[in-house]
């Protein structure tokens, strides 16, 4: 071994003793006679101290080390001089008197600072990983993804699951989001296709009486990207046989409250359950945040008793009127409210209009159209007081939602509403099993077409009129934190007649199922047992429990949001042989 100790283990209990040290240059303080190194590994910092005395000719190296100079040395733990003690650092007791020093290899300047300063752009970040990742904060994200994960594990081995792993060559399947394709040279114009999921070979695996199976398994989509996605992420998935809904949630929840529990020491209190139309209704969003208030309330019925005409006309079209009551902004000049209104018809509204409650009335360009016992009924019902603002969207539902959902958490993040450190999660459940796609004309699979509807609606699957289809329920759940969804899952369809039927809804005909799922198909009359799980999104997780603004963060090599890695120039074209071989031409304007 080069060293005998790693840097960020010396202690007190140490001085007296010889040790080797091997890492990084993280500062170099000169001070003419004496040169001081802050030496760095993943452990932690060393200070060494190397003099003229104890070093001899060796001190004159010493003045070359610059910043990201890899060094070995030798030296004596001693105590720091009296006054000089860092409490700050676990090691800021002792320092290391060098008599041996070796410089390893040298390094030319950095593209940005690794110790201070200004954050870099994320793509010269990117570019430069290797030095990214050298960061200790960078560092401390993929300490805590590795703890996280082992916990993770050790829960589920000790609840009986066993870690089975699925191809990552596979046959594409529509499963929502565009696949990633493989060609194949062996078999000329057939193609892989990278795993969305696991779905299938885990409720195969199901099928083939393993009871209880987990992964930690990358998984592929190639959709536009954001701050919580990338084109292959990492999935915590679970399946479990003979199960309800309330088992697997159940068990996810022990293992969050486990995982909490052993790397942040915190405690996670009751999980509430919310029916999927409640978060729309009060929140506005299927993933709330339940850190704060500022829920959504309806308010058509009091609007009614007015004259303004923007949200009667709105209502006379089956639109909705809703209101969320703000506090803080009621010194918000005209111009305020002007950008505020431009924020949400940039989320997709037509306007804005709010009502100032004082303690001398009310206040609002639109305050004369209703009466003053509606603008006081209308106070009441958002619970406003002298001082609060009530904003209001009117609009068709989805829009009204969207909108006001985001302006709710734009207004909590600067208004400061959202307490620090706190975890708030929620179950997300009784979602529709089909949603319409007005472009296609027909309905799609909410999640997946694997999903088990509600076994009291399933008559409502053979009318094939869309009230009935949009009625019916999946036996589906979201695990939200803090606005995000981290989760989710359902209980599966474990009758083949069922699933038949299932994807005949989505004019998916048994021709196509056959090609498509015909393996599943054929299993599932093999003796299939009830069974569910769930997938946790593990980089989304880990980005929440430390406090990292995007998944790129706790990702060790990740893409831009162009699916671009800067490190490698990912992707790229090929040699045409390689082309040749897989009998592919490509056909791409310009070239």
């Amino acid at each position: 071994m080069m060293r005998s100790h790693r840097c960020g283990e010396l202690r007190a209990e140490h001085i007296g003793q010889d040790v080797e040290l091997a890492g990084w240059a993280w500062r170099q303080r000169d001070h003419g006679g004496l040169v001081f190194v802050d030496l760095r590994d993943s452990s932690g910092l060393a200070q060494v101290v190397i003099s003229p005395e104890v070093a001899g000719d060796i001190h004159n190296h010493a003045h070359a080390i610059r910043n990201e100079y890899v060094l070995r040395v030798k030296g004596r733990v001693r105590r720091r001089p009296e006054g000089t003690a860092n409490p700050n650092l676990p090691t800021g007791e002792v320092e290391i008197e060098v008599h041996r020093l070796e410089i390893l290899n040298e390094c030319k300047t950095l593209p940005f600072l690794i110790d201070e300063g200004p954050e870099p752009s994320e793509n010269l970040r990117f570019r430069h990983r290797y030095l990214d990742l050298r960061r200790p904060s960078v560092q401390n994200h993929l300490v805590a993804r590795n703890r996280i994960v082992s916990h993770i594990r050790s829960f589920l081995d000790h609840e009986g699951f066993i870690d089975v792993e699925t191809p990552v060559l596979n046959r594409s399947t529509p499963e929502g989001a565009r696949d990633y394709l493989v060609p194949s040279r062996v078999n000329p114009g057939s193609f892989y296709a990278l795993p969305q999921s696991p779905q299938l070979f885990k409720q195969i695996l199901m099928v083939a009486g393993f009871d209880r199976y987990y992964q930690i398994v990358k998984c592929f989509r190639d959709e536009d990207l954001r701050a919580d996605r990338q084109p292959e992420f990492t999935q915590v998935d679970l399946e479990m046989s003979f199960v309800s809904e309330e088992d697997v949630m159940g068990l996810t929840e022990a293992m969050i409250r486990h995982v909490f529990r052993q790397l942040l020491e915190k405690e996670i209190g009751e999980i509430p359950r919310l029916p999927f139309r409640d978060a729309l209704e009060r929140f506005g969003s299927d993933k709330p945040d339940l850190r704060f208030g500022l829920e959504l309330r309806d308010m058509a019925d009091l609007v009614r008793n007015s004259s303004f005409k923007v949200f009667l006309d709105t209502l006379g079209r089956g639109g909705r009127v809703k209101a969320i009551c703000v506090p803080g902004i009621s010194g918000y000049s005209r111009k305020d409210m002007d950008v505020l209104t431009e924020e949400a018809q940039g989320y997709g509204a037509k306007g804005l209009a709010w009502i100032r409650v004082k303690d001398t009335g009310f206040e609002s360009p639109i305050a004369k159209f209703f009466p003053e016992e509606t603008l006081k009924a209308m106070a009441a019902r958002m619970e406003a007081t002298a001082g609060d603002t009530m904003l209001f969207v009117a609009d068709q539902p989805a829009v009204v939602a969207e909108t006001l959902s985001r302006l709710r958490g734009s207004l909590a993040r600067r208004l400061g509403l959202i307490p620090e450190g706190e975890y708030r999660f929620a179950w997300v459940t009784e979602f529709p099993l089909l949603e319409w796609d007005e472009e296609l004309g027909r309905h799609q699979a909410m999640h997946h077409p694997f999903t088990a509807p509600v076994d009291e609606d399933l008559e409502r699957l053979e009318s094939g009129r869309r009230e009935d289809l949009d009625a019916v329920r999946a036996r589906a759940y979201d695990l939200v934190l803090n606005g995000f969804e981290v989760g989710g899952g359902s209980i599966r369809v474990h009758r083949a007649d069922v699933q038949e039927r299932m994807l005949g809804v989505l004019r998916i005909g048994p021709e196509e199922a056959r090609d498509k799922f015909g393996f599943l198909l054929e299993a599932l009359q093999y003796g299939a047992p009830p069974h569910g799980g769930l997938a946790l999104g593990l980089d989304r997780l880990v980005m929440l429990m430390v406090g990292a603004s995007s998944i790129r963060d706790v990702i060790a090599f990740p893409k831009t949001q162009k699916a671009v890695c800067p490190l490698t120039d990912a992707p790229s074209r090929v040699d045409p042989k390689q082309l040749r071989e897989l009998h592919i031409r490509l056909d791409i304007p310009g070239d």
